[in-house]
């Protein structure tokens, strides 16, 4: 059957360049060997929030007497926190299909390999293979677990993030290995449930390396508070599987001393890898680099008519980059002329409680790049709005440039600052300033006042501090 695009996998970044394609009157159909939505809407991002909100959840349960509530003997189900999480996942897959019969998206069930003479093999579970052709096919295989050499998934002792999210039973011990976004949310839920959790990170400045140093140090600060054992500056060395449970050596990267932990289950959450093996990519000539689908600003590839998106291209792993890589896509396919994709406006979010989110330049990497900077800070502690929710941890950070006003980056810790963070790429996508901040009059009492009070900082005229 001949389309005029094809998408090969159905996660954040397929199914809606699917959509947009078709509501620019393009016949599409979307290859997905597995369930609707991908890794995203299945084992990521969305279950991970439903068994974030359960943790949160008996977090307030837990502390109902600093709210005036009196309640005894709360008790977490984990084999319902895990079904509810399914759940969640089940029915946003639904969701998915709900929309592909809306905008009449063909779904081809099966693996598919690119074939040459802009052909899609797919091979599904029988075995039984079907070519179809298509004007313009688009990767969107999105990403797995990667794999240290030294802590290899077996998925039951040592698992990645999928088995995570579907135990059986919940752990009394857990070793996490990796403390970004995906490492520091399992560990928060897992530990706000009763687990003893050791964090171990390879890089010194420990959880979340990659955001702004103030961030990192003040989230450490609360997770020690807690209770949750974070190695700074560490590697694992050594699992040994004998015995019912494990045993990981670690081992200290300054002092390079080393101790045994012991473990019921060790979680490796050190990244991921692009699934760019097997679909057909040296059959065409497909360019890589650095293992990832090379890619101009419009995801075209060296071969015309062959695009990639999302977690197979250089770009940040992340859903929302690309549900906007898959529409700026299939927006230059259909003749539109899209504007390509700002990748130092991209928002962070890691969704621990508290939560964490940044966009743009970290303190440090805005002097680096030589910016006379300007830095404002506002504690949540002296917001009325926080001090009332009982949420009173954290900070908003912002970065402006001191000659123009740009507002270079911003890196917050706090209650909802994963909702709060939108309103800063939005100012920085207008080319706000920090003054035209400052004068934009923010609801009162509210958590986003920080982000006025922070820039009014910045600039010697903040009130509440």
């Amino acid at each position: 059957m001949q389309y005029d695009i094809i998408v090969i996998g159905s996660g954040p970044g397929g199914y809606v360049a699917a959509i947009r394609a078709s509501q620019l009157g393009k016949k599409v159909a979307v290859v997905e060997r597995e369930s609707l939505g991908g890794i995203c809407l299945n084992w990521g991002c969305i279950p991970t929030k439903a068994l974030l909100k359960s943790a949160q959840v008996f977090e307030y349960i837990n502390h109902a007497s600093d709210f005036g509530i009196s309640i005894k003997d709360a008790k977490a189900d984990f084999e319902k926190i895990i079904k509810r999480s399914r759940d969640v996942a089940g029915g946003m897959s639904k969701g998915v299909q709900f929309l592909f019969r809306k905008n009449k998206i063909d779904i081809l069930e099966g693996t598919g390999r690119l074939a040459r003479g802009k052909k899609v093999e797919v091979t599904a579970a029988d075995g039984s293979v079907k070519a179809y052709e298509a004007g313009h096919i688009i990767i969107a295989t999105g990403a797995r677990s990667k794999e240290l050499p030294n802590l290899k998934l077996d998925g039951k002792k040592i698992i990645g993030y999928r088995e995570a999210m579907s135990l059986p039973k919940q752990p009394k011990k857990m070793v996490v290995v990796g403390a970004g976004a995906i490492g520091v949310e399992f560990a928060y839920f897992y530990h706000t449930l009763g687990t003893e959790v050791v964090i171990v990170e390879f890089l010194e400045q420990g959880l979340l390396p990659r955001e702004d140093a103030d961030i990192s140090k003040e989230l450490a600060k609360i997770f020690k508070k807690r209770g949750l054992e974070v190695r700074a500056g560490a590697s694992v060395e050594e699992v040994d599987l004998k015995g019912n449970g494990c045993r990981v050596r670690v081992k200290d990267r300054k002092t390079e001393k080393e101790e045994w932990i012991d473990s019921d289950v060790v979680l490796s959450a050190v990244g991921v890898s692009p699934n760019t093996e097997d679909i057909g990519l040296e059959t065409l000539g497909i360019e890589l680099e650095g293992g990832l689908i090379k890619v101009d600003e419009f995801y075209r590839t060296n071969i015309a008519g062959i695009y990639a998106i999302g977690d197979v291209t250089p770009g940040p792993a992340l859903a929302h980059v690309a549900s906007a890589e898959g529409i700026v896509c299939v927006e230059k396919i259909s003749g539109l002329n899209p504007e390509p994709i700002n990748y130092n406006n991209i928002p962070s979010c890691t969704y621990c409680h508290p939560e964490v989110a940044s966009v743009g330049h970290t303190e440090q990497s805005a002097k680096e790049a030589g910016f006379e900077i300007k830095v404002g800070k506002f504690p949540f502690t002296a917001s009325g709005k926080a001090k009332a929710a009982g949420h009173s941890e954290g900070f908003v950070k912002v970065i402006y440039d001191a000659k123009y006003g740009e507002w270079l980056g911003s890196h917050m810790i706090g209650e909802t600052v994963t909702e709060m963070i939108a309103e800063v790429v939005a100012a920085r996508k207008l080319e706000t300033t920090g003054h035209e901040i400052i004068k934009s009059i923010h609801p009162h009492p509210t958590m986003s006042e920080a982000i006025m009070e922070a820039t009014a900082a910045a600039y010697d005229e903040v009130i509440h501090l």
